[in-house]
This record gives structure tokens, C-alpha cells and sequence, in this order.
């Protein structure tokens, strides 16, 4: 009786880094595994950047496809603790709001934490999130199947065969000339092409959204993934930049390196400088000029007003609309009760119901038969 050799035990943590990569949509082979451990083997390796050049040359992932390898690599090898990494050192992925020097925001401890989420406060908590594993809602696969049909669109700098266009198709027409010995039958036409619009969501994970927060980064990872050109920060008592954690197609993985990325959730809430520290930084703030920008949050502001006031008035003015989502705008008979709120009707072009994920899926697949402001 014959029986099938056993891999080593070290040999499994390769093993299954190969089954991560094939579950993220990368084509790697039986035979690439194979040479993958031979090539480990053949090094010995010292560092975990020998291992991750030997994936490299053996599991030869796609050149575009570079970064997705790379934070799985990080996720997979050191559990999260340093994903992401080198991108927040370089790009500035973290923006904090308060000073170190200032006695009277300092950082609480765990314990000392919102616990109910109901109410605003300015203190900074810094606490690790764990996200509840369980199926996607039916109004986020909704938005799987709709997002790239109905998001908003804008028109591109390419062009394409049209029977009425704007511009004549000169080639076209050529090659039809040469063709009818000299005639012209047709007149080609073309148009310019339709692409999706930039779309920018702004989350809030402070305490008073607790309630909240699992679902939104839930929705936020639906729609990276349904669409293109999404970009997705989060704010509290820092500025947060998600979209690459996101990225990553698994759901479970993906909130759970964007749980080790993010430090503020569950704290304090500071919107205004939040939104004024996204437009002080540069690339921030390209990202919102034309887009579609999408605000999630109650609006319990602890700051100063007129500094959201500010923040939100040169937010509109770069966007192409700009809509805010919170979850106390629920029934028909909503009133602005909050200085925040109040302070900021004006400036937006939508303010609507952000209590449930079928609300925002619905106010989002409907942006697309809306004009700019």
C-alpha cells in the first residue's frame, strides 16, 4: 500500500500564497508552484524581498498587475501589519488633523472609546476594527450588476465610428474613395467616446457612525470593485486613503487590510478639517476636480462650522456634483436640525437619505441621469 509523500509544513505558507494569488483572478499554474518552492529552496532565502523576487520570477505576475502582487505579498507574508506601507510613507496616504503638541485632543484608550456611538466628539481613539464576515446584501450585488452601466459618464478624448457625429472620418472615407475609384458614397462620421466619470467617496468612521461603518466600507469595496476610477478616503480624526486596500477582490481580505491601514475608527469627528486637509494636498484634491464626489456622514461636527462651511464650498467647486449622505435624513419628514448641516444645505446638490445600503446604491445608480450643478 502505497501512500502519497507529505509536503513539508513550510512548504504550506508558499502553497497557499499561490491559492491567494489564483483566488484575486492571477494565472499561475501547477508547474509555477512547483518552480516557485524550488526556487525558495534554491535561494535560501534571508529576507521575505528574496521570497517576493522568486514569486516574481516564477509566478511572473502581470507588469500592470505589479502593485495587486505586492499587497497581497505584504498581507499574506506579514499579516497585515505592514501592508500598504511604502505607499503611505511616499504618497502620503495618511493625513492626521490634530497637532501632537495639543493636551487637550490626546489619543483615549480603547476602553475609554464611544462605546454607544451616538455621540460626536473631537478626542482622537485610535482602536483596531474587525469587519463581520457574511454575504453581500442584495442591494450591493445590485450595484455589482448596474454600476458600470448607470454611473455617471462624461465624454472622452477618443473618438469612434458614429452614423452622425460632429466630425468627419477622414480614413474611412479615404480608404472608400480608393475603393469606389474616385467616388463618395458615404461620408464616415465620428464620435467622441463615453467614459465613466471619476467618483470619489468620502466615508466617515467616527464614533457617532459606528452603527454604520461596517456596511458603508462594505459598499465601498462593492463599487471598487463594480466600476473604474473610484477613490475612496476615510475620516474621523485623520484622513485616510483606502482604495488600494480595496483593490484587492476578495471582500474579506480587503476590509481587513484596510482595518490594518486605518487607526481613527470609532473616534472623533472633525469634518471640516478633514475635508480642508484633503484639498491642502494636491493629488488629494485632483481627484475631486470633475468627479462625482459622494460624502457619507451624519454631520455631527464637534469643529469649528465655518471651516466645514469653507471646505465643502471649494469641494463643490471642483466637483461635477456633489452629494451628501447621512443617515439622520430618513422618512419624509426630515428637518436640518444640526449646525453642520444647516450650515452646508446650500453648497451641496444632494442632501438625502444614507441610512441603509439600498439607500445609498439607489441615490448612486441614479446620479447618472443627473446633470452637473
Amino acid at each position: 500500500m502505497s501512500t502519497q509523500p507529505q509536503l513539508p509544513r513550510a512548504a504550506q505558507v508558499f502553497i497557499s500564497f499561490a491559492g491567494l494569488l489564483r483566488a484575486n483572478g492571477f494565472a499561475v499554474a501547477p508547474e509555477q508552484t512547483t518552480a516557485f518552492l524550488a526556487a525558495i529552496d534554491l535561494l535560501g532565502p534571508r529576507s521575505l524581498e528574496h521570497i517576493r523576487k522568486a514569486g516574481l520570477a516564477t509566478l511572473a505576475p502581470p507588469p500592470e498587475r505589479r502593485a495587486t502582487y505586492d499587497r497581497l505579498f505584504d498581507f499574506h507574508f506579514r499579516s497585515g501589519e505592514q501592508i500598504d506601507q511604502d505607499g503611505v510613507d511616499d504618497d502620503e496616504d495618511i493625513v492626521r488633523l490634530q497637532e501632537e503638541a495639543r493636551g487637550d485632543d490626546e489619543a483615549l484608550l480603547a476602553d475609554e472609546a464611544n462605546e454607544s456611538g451616538f455621540t460626536a466628539t473631537r478626542a482622537e481613539i485610535l482602536v483596531e476594527r474587525r469587519f463581520a464576515h457574511g454575504l453581500a446584501s442584495e442591494a450591493l450585488r445590485r450595484l455589482s450588476r448596474e454600476a458600470r452601466d448607470r454611473l455617471p459618464q462624461r465624454k472622452g478624448y477618443r473618438r469612434r465610428r458614429a452614423r452622425r457625429g460632429p466630425s468627419a472620418d477622414l480614413r474611412r472615407t479615404l480608404r472608400e474613395i480608393v475603393r469606389n475609384d474616385g467616388e463618395i458614397l458615404h461620408l464616415g462620421r465620428l464620435k467622441r467616446r463615453a467614459r465613466q466619470r471619476n467618483l470619489l467617496l468620502l466615508i466617515d468612521v467616527s464614533g457617532s457612525m459606528k452603527a454604520r461603518t461596517d456596511e458603508n466600507m462594505k459598499l465601498a469595496h462593492a463599487l471598487s470593485q463594480a466600476a473604474r476610477s473610484v477613490e475612496v478616503f476615510t475620516f474621523g480624526t485623520r484622513l485616510t486613503r483606502v482604495t488600494r486596500p480595496l483593490r484587492i477582490k476578495r471582500r474579506e481580505q480587503a476590509l481587513n487590510a484596510a482595518a490594518h491601514l486605518v487607526s481613527d475608527w470609532d473616534g472623533g469627528t472633525r469634518i471640516g478639517d478633514a475635508l480642508l486637509a484633503f484639498l491642502a494636498v494636491p493629488r488629494f484634491a485632483g481627484y475631486a476636480r470633475g468627479a462625482t464626489v459622494v460624502v457619507i456622514s451624519d454631520g455631527l461636527e464637534r469643529g469649528d462650522a465655518s471651516a466645514l462651511r469653507d471646505a465643502v464650498t471649494k469641494l463643490s467647486r471642483r466637483a461635477w456634483r456633489l452629494s451628501w449622505l447621512t443617515p439622520l435624513a430618513t422618512g419624509s419628514g426630515f428637518t436640518l436640525q444640526t449646525e453642520a448641516l444647516v450650515a452646508i444645505r446650500p453648497l451641496v446638490d444632494d442632501l438625502v437619505d444614507g441610512g441603509s445600503s439600498a439607500a445609498i446604491v439607489s441615490h448612486l445608480l441614479s446620479l447618472g441621469r443627473r446633470r452637473a450643478a
